[in-house]
This record gives structure tokens, C-alpha cells and sequence, in this order.
């Protein structure tokens, strides 16, 4: 069964599409959580909860890229779910120096309009990923999004742990001067 089908099933409310998403993503969404969590249990609970909340969304939303919707789901529940475990004690704290990292360039907000403000910004975010080379981009994503330790991007990339930590800070840096060059940020 391919993604439209099981967006359809989830569209008809069958509850047989749960099951083909867990098949087919479970896995996937497991590791995302996992980089987020550093932790199995948490992991697998937060997996759980991305069945709940792809049945919550699908309708309304139809997803043209469920991997990726999916990914996103369970991300945001990993993130949601570190923030009330504390990540110094739970998260190994590298979420949390990941996300210190970026703060300086990436602001956050919850009111509407500053919700607006971080799609711009989202929107933004794909278009300077794409100005980056292939090598860089992995590395940059696999730190910021994923959350994966630097020696762990380093033997994935057979590189050492100085040139990982090097890289993600010239691509911070060219981050904040294409926000500003953009006037995202001041």
C-alpha cells in the first residue's frame, strides 16, 4: 500500500491505516523521536502518540508527503514531551545545546502574529537550505533537526568532531547574514 492509500484510509476513518502506519513508519518516527529523547521508552511512547495525532489530523489535512508530515508530528510530540521531562537530566542535554546553539538566530513566539512571523521564517529556513551544498546541508540538518550528537554526525560523515562543529558554526553564521539580508531579523 502506497502513502495516497493510506491517506485515503485515514480519510475514510478506517482504523486498518494505524496499522499500515506504524508498518511502513514506525521505525522512521521512532529514531526521530529517539534523537530528540535519547531515550527508548520515551521514544516509543511519543511514537505512539503520532498514530493519535495523525488520526487527529487527517481530515482536515490531506498530506502530499506523509514521511515527512509524519516526521514533523513526531518531532513537535519529542520536543513537547523533553520540555516537560527537563532535558538537562533526561535529553542528555544535547537537544538542549542544539537548540542553544541556534537561538541567537532563531527567534520563537506564540502569538498569532509571531506565529505568522515563523512560517515567513520556515519558509525562509527551505530557501537557505537550498543555497547549501549537499554535505552542508546534511550536517546542518542532521545537528538542528535530528538533534545528533557531534561525534555521531562525525562518524557519519567520517569527518572529525572539530570540522562537524566547525561547519555547523559557518552555516550558523551564514544563516544569521541571510535572515538579516532578508530582513528577518534585526
Amino acid at each position: 500500500m502506497d502513502d495516497r492509500e493510506i491517506v485515503e484510509q485515514l480519510w475514510r476513518r478506517d482504523e486498518d491505516s494505524i496499522a499500515e502506519l506504524q508498518v511502513r513508519y514506525g521505525n522512521y518516527c521512532r529514531a526521530v523521536a529517539y534523537g530528540v529523547l535519547r531515550s527508548d521508552g520515551d521514544a516509543e511512547e511519543c511514537c505512539n502518540d503520532v498514530w493519535v495525532a495523525a488520526w487527529n489530523a487527517i481530515p482536515p489535512q490531506r498530506p502530499d508527503d506523509l514521511r515527512a508530515f509524519l516526521g514533523k508530528i513526531a518531532r513537535n510530540l519529542a520536543l513537547k514531551r523533553l520540555r516537560s521531562l527537563k532535558a538537562e537530566k533526561r535529553g542528555g542535554g544535547e537537544t538542549a545545546l542544539a537548540l542553544e546553539e541556534l537561538e541567537e538566530i532563531v527567534p520563537g513566539g506564540t502569538t498569532l502574529n509571531e506565529q505568522i512571523e515563523a512560517r515567513e521564517l520556515a519558509r525562509k529556513l527551505d530557501e537557505f537550505l537550498g543555497t547549501l551544498g549537499v554535505t552542508e546541508r546534511r550536517v546542518f540538518l542532521c545537528r538542528y533537526w535530528y538533534f545528533d550528537p557531534v561525534r555521531d554526525i562525525a562518524s557519519r560523515f567520517g569527518m572529525g568532531e572539530s570540522r562537524v562543529k566547525m561547519m555547523c558554526l559557518r552555516t550558523r553564521k551564514k544563516l544569521l547574514l541571510f535572515l538579516r539580508k532578508e530582513d528577518l531579523l534585526s
